[in-house]
């Protein structure tokens, strides 16, 4: 993955997260405070609006630069996660500036962990670990297709199980039978990135 093509996915997941405002909204209304749809628009408007002043050295640079705007505005607990997530990733892509299939599953993992460690959080808790984890797995032996497929078949899994974790932990048993929002989320962010990959020659 090049420079050109970091960029082409962060910015389509910032595009995406933006456009899917109402739906992850309404997602996490069920059982949350209904504001990820919201923070999570917020935070990647801010990315947008200083798009063009990231640091482009390296892709992992972009990430982490990506990560560290994510942080400071997405509100609530979203920030700190997927800013970390973002921050991780570019850590572990290191100052190469062309990253291999195996690279990008390695920094998905690292960002994995860090969700984990920020989060106090797990796969089975209802979070958007429950997508991001089958995901990440599914790229690493069948490639960005069969990720998007994993990521919304686990998404949808979500809604057996009851939440562990954030605030729709507090509904207990009232959470089973909704998805997670931040694990549908992660479906949509994923299932756009392989319907767009092909024509991501055309980004500017």
């Amino acid at each position: 993955m090049t420079m050109r093509q970091t960029e082409f996915v962060v910015r389509t997941i910032a595009e995406t997260a933006i456009e899917n405002e109402k739906y992850f909204g309404d997602l996490d209304s069920v059982v949350g405070d209904g504001d990820f749809g919201y923070s999570l628009a917020r935070g990647f408007e801010k990315l947008l609006e200083g798009w063009a002043d990231l640091d482009r050295s390296s892709p992992g640079t972009f990430l982490k630069k990506s990560g560290l705007v994510i942080t400071s505005r997405i509100g609530g607990t979203s920030g700190p996660i997927w800013g970390t997530a973002f921050l991780r990733a570019g850590t572990a892509a290191g100052d190469a500036t062309d990253l291999d299939g195996e690279r990008v599953v390695a920094m998905l993992r690292a960002a994995i962990e860090g969700i984990k460690a920020r989060g106090q959080s797990d796969v089975g808790d209802k979070t958007l670990l429950d997508a991001l984890v089958p995901m990440t797995d599914a790229l690493a032996s069948g490639g960005l297709a069969a990720a998007a497929v994993a990521a919304r078949e686990a998404a949808d899994a979500t809604a057996e199980m009851v939440a562990k974790r954030g605030r729709a932990a507090y509904t207990g048993e009232r959470s089973r039978g909704s998805v997670d929002a931040g694990a549908m989320a992660v479906a949509v962010l994923v299932e756009r990135i392989n319907e767009t990959w092909p024509k991501q020659g055309d980004a500017s």
